[in-house]
């Protein structure tokens, strides 16, 4: 049943896509691919009213190699483990390209997505990165959710990345096609490389609570990119 539904979510933002409804849908279309004529991404769109906390999630990730370093699929700011299955892929948008807008939020520019879909989820690991080498990781999560107008019930806390200083961040986005909200996870640290923000959205809250672990291991891996 899980299946036939998640494939029915496909269609649906598809059809979002196409029909140029619904400004998150499209986002998440366009940073997607934004290179290549926009297709459905099911991390950014609406899903279940669900209550899940993180608590929730299932044990521990294993770890599967890593990404963020010089060599790795993408180069980011810091690095981290990537749980079994999930693909990495550097996004790279061309400034005059239609789609150019929708790879930033706020000051951050979208650099790599890590697919769940091959470990059998719907959504993505998302690193948005800025050139910014001070500030506070708290002050650089606000600017990132801030610049979301679907946001709302965002609550923050100071916490440990691997060894770095980081801010966390658990709140709320709206589908006005959906008309459903669902869950949101985020964590932001600053580097001498400069700010990254890794985000963890899903199909839904239910979908996005089968995702934490991979969060948390890139959590609790993340260190400065040599």
């Amino acid at each position: 049943m899980r299946n036939a539904v998640r494939g029915a979510a496909a269609v649906a933002l598809a059809a979002a896509a196409l029909t140029g409804c619904g400004g998150e849908e499209k986002e998440s279309a366009a940073a997607q691919s934004p290179s290549a004529p926009a297709k459905p991404s099911p991390s950014q769109s609406g899903g279940s009213t669900a209550k899940a906390m993180p608590s929730q999630a299932g044990g521990p990730a294993a770890k599967d190699g890593t990404v963020g370093s010089a060599g790795s699929a993408c180069t980011l700011p810091a690095s981290f483990d990537l749980a079994p299955k999930w693909k990495p892929k550097p996004v790279q948008v061309e400034a005059d390209s239609p789609l150019a807008g929708l790879a930033k939020k706020g000051p951050f520019t979208l650099a790599c997505e890590i697919d769940a879909k091959p470990a059998g989820n719907l959504g993505l690991l998302r690193a948005w990165t800025e050139d910014a080498k001070s500030g506070t990781p708290r002050a650089a999560l606000e600017a990132y959710v801030g610049a979301d107008k679907t946001a709302s019930k965002a609550t923050y806390k100071e916490i440990k990345a691997g060894a770095l200083p980081a801010a966390e961040v658990e709140y709320e986005t709206y589908s006005k096609l959906l008309d459903r909200s669902k869950r949101e996870t985020a964590l932001a640290v600053v580097t001498p490389k400069g700010t990254l923000v890794l985000h963890l959205g899903g199909w839904d809250t239910e979908e996005h609570q089968e995702m934490l672990p991979a969060y948390e291991l890139a959590k609790r891996s993340m260190k400065a990119a040599s």
